[in-house]
């Protein structure tokens, strides 16, 4: 009798979330307090202005809603995930797939994990974890911008960052520098990709670089094609690097133009947050194989907790082979099909939108097929009338533990930052009724 009110109970947050989710159209975000933020945050009085001309759809004006017990749930997704993640079977399954260098555990477990979840009526479901998750800099300003004013919801402390929020970010690279080195902090920090200048969250790096000079540590966003490595230390413009925070895609560093930052990382002179081997064990997707495999993990011994969480959270996920083509080929509407090691939803492709050429290039590749979990939705307001938008959640999260809470709203197949509308938008947790 307890148990039937309680999921009545929990259903009526559902419930009340989704009216939420449809029918507020209040615009919370504050763009003058976001902009006077992202000026002080970054340390320049034009950062925001600039901003707003190249990413005029970065930032949605509303907030996501979502159920507090859908909240506490990912939680326990994060818990059950990682901890499959630590079984020595996992461990070995995974590392058969990737390549050699993920082999190599110095010691860190990789700062900002993105664990990315649809919310449906039958709670989340993890669509994917990323290692080189964005977004968690500008959302921690976007989120002191907004105000609630939809009187059924509250912001909770996980959602909107504390006020040590940047301490926290400093303790997280100061953890990642210790578990390699065992004491001490480094002095200099390079936030490291391809061409930063040109890519699309380049403002983000720059917010990472002030946060970082505000907690005392030396910051520089480097190019990987402009590090050298003299046998000794990973150098960028003459100075040398004590820890790279990796904003890469090529995760085993197997690039020519990555040589330098490989050959440091190997030889062990050099920190790398996140690295190959944490890459390897949490963000390939042929993983979701086996966190949505719930007899192999129990054979692994992974506890019976554990496994009721990943059992009701993850798709089933299986790899595209010449074995299950035709099969996966006629199921396709109900699937979703993305590269293996993939990143960002390239080539990514829900099921019903692939044609007989993009199937061919599928099985050409390594792909993963996932059963399809369609994500919750956001009414919008907008010039030319109200739309409805696709909704997803990211939590930021380091060692198990969530840092940030974020929506991101998107019209299409896959989550993107150029939907009107759209954009990062902060989570608001509707309670569970007492």
């Amino acid at each position: 009798m307890q148990e039937a009110r309680g999921a009545s109970v929990v259903q009526e947050s559902v419930s009340k979330a989704e009216r939420l989710n449809r029918g507020c159209f209040c615009i919370t975000l504050d763009r003058d307090a976001l902009m006077v933020a992202l000026n002080r945050e970054a340390g320049s009085l034009d950062f925001a202005q600039a901003l707003t001309v190249s990413h005029a759809s970065l930032f949605s004006n509303v907030q996501a809603f979502v159920p507090a017990e859908t909240m506490v749930e990912m939680t326990r997704v994060v818990s059950a995930a990682e901890a499959a993640a630590r079984l020595p079977s996992y461990g070995e399954a995974v590392l058969s797939w990737a390549p050699p260098i993920a082999g190599l555990d110095l010691g860190p477990i990789g700062v900002f994990m993105g664990y990315d979840f649809h919310v449906t009526p039958s709670g989340p479901k993890l669509i994917e974890i990323n290692t080189n998750a964005g977004g968690a800099f500008l959302n921690a300003v976007l989120a002191r911008a907004h105000r609630t004013c939809c009187t059924e919801a509250r912001v909770p402390f996980e959602i909107s960052p504390p006020r040590d929020f940047g301490l926290k970010i400093a303790d997280m690279f100061i953890d990642e520098w210790r578990r390699q080195r065992g004491s001490g902090r480094p002095s200099m920090i390079a936030i490291v990709d391809d061409a930063p200048g040109e890519q699309y969250l380049m403002p983000e790096f720059r917010l990472a670089k002030a946060l970082l000079e505000e907690h005392g540590f030396e910051a520089v966003i480097a190019d990987a094609d402009e590090l050298l490595f003299d046998g000794k230390a990973l150098m960028f413009q003459g100075r040398p690097v004590d820890l790279v925070y990796n904003r890469l895609v090529d995760f085993a560093l197997e690039e020519p133009r990555h040589a330098a930052l490989q050959a440091a990382y190997i030889g062990g002179n050099v920190v790398v947050t996140p690295n190959p081997r944490a890459h390897a064990l949490f963000a390939d997707k042929r993983n979701l194989t086996l966190f949505s495999d719930s007899d192999r993990l129990k054979r692994w011994g992974l506890a019976q907790n554990h496994l009721d969480v990943l059992r009701a959270a993850v798709p089933a996920t299986v790899i595209v082979s010449p074995d299950n083509a035709d099969a996966l080929w006629q199921d396709r509407r109900n699937l979703f099909f993305k590269p293996a090691r993939g990143h960002g939803s390239k080539a990514a492709y829900r099921g019903d939108k692939v044609t007989r050429k993009v199937w061919a290039e599928i099985l050409a590749r390594e792909y993963v097929a996932q059963a399809y979990a369609a994500p919750g939705t956001r009414n919008v307001q907008l010039d030319e009338g109200r739309a409805e938008r696709k909704i997803d959640v990211r939590l930021y999260t380091y060692a198990g533990t969530t840092l940030l809470a974020a929506a991101r709203l998107y019209q299409g197949q896959t989550t993107n930052m150029r939907t009107p509308g759209g954009g990062f938008a902060p989570v608001l947790e509707v309670p569970t009724p007492c």
